[in-house]
């Protein structure tokens, strides 16, 4: 993709997961808004094609698309940019040369603190609240979250659980440019079929 998006303030996580077509979901996303394609576990080459779909979406969408993966197979893709895995953090300074949008997830203080070191443009604070796709992982609540935005010194995106709801909640606690969910878009998606 061409030129350098804005970082968005809405954001879908891929997830294999679900049921839903991810294109389909992709295609009902504000404008404005990114994707973190992840989906792992699909072999290369139907990982590349679901990449070229969703491009295509997201150049007529102004979408923001962002691949779970090293900094080289992102620019190599196309994508806008990439969301590095704490264990990839020393790939950052190649992520900026590269000219791409650089985020990456936040757990706890210690990765808050690499983020911060590795100068990710955003980072996903998670998860805020209980989630379906963590089950019984321990949820952060606002004050532990906002502790770890301030931490991290970058724009924190919040993930887990997340409603555009709960997006309100926190904007009023002073602490959120930004959300990203997986279920809540499947659920807007599902509303909107019926």
């Amino acid at each position: 993709m061409t030129g350098r998006h804005p970082l968005p303030s809405q954001w879908l996580f891929s997830d294999e997961r679900i049921a839903e077509d991810m294109a389909a979901l992709a295609a009902r996303l504000p404008p404005g808004s990114g994707i973190v394609l992840r989906h792992d576990g699909l072999a290369k080459g139907r990982r590349w094609r679901l990449a070229r779909q969703l491009m295509r979406i997201a150049r007529a969408r102004r979408l923001a698309l962002l691949l779970a993966g090293s900094p080289a197979e992102a620019r190599r893709w196309g994508m806008d940019g990439v969301h590095l895995r704490q264990h990839l953090a020393r790939d950052a300074a190649r992520a900026r040369r590269l000219g791409l949008i650089l985020t990456m997830p936040v757990h706890d203080a210690r990765e808050a603190r690499r983020a911060r070191r590795a100068g990710a443009d955003a980072v996903f604070i998670s998860p805020l609240y209980p989630t379906r796709s963590h089950p019984g992982a321990p949820a952060l609540g606002v004050a532990a979250w906002l502790r770890l935005a301030r931490t991290a010194g970058t724009r924190p995106v919040a993930l887990g659980g997340m409603t555009p709801a709960r997006a309100r909640k926190l904007k009023r606690a002073g602490g959120m440019p930004g959300w990203a969910a997986i279920d809540a878009w499947v659920e807007k998606s599902a509303k909107r079929r019926v």
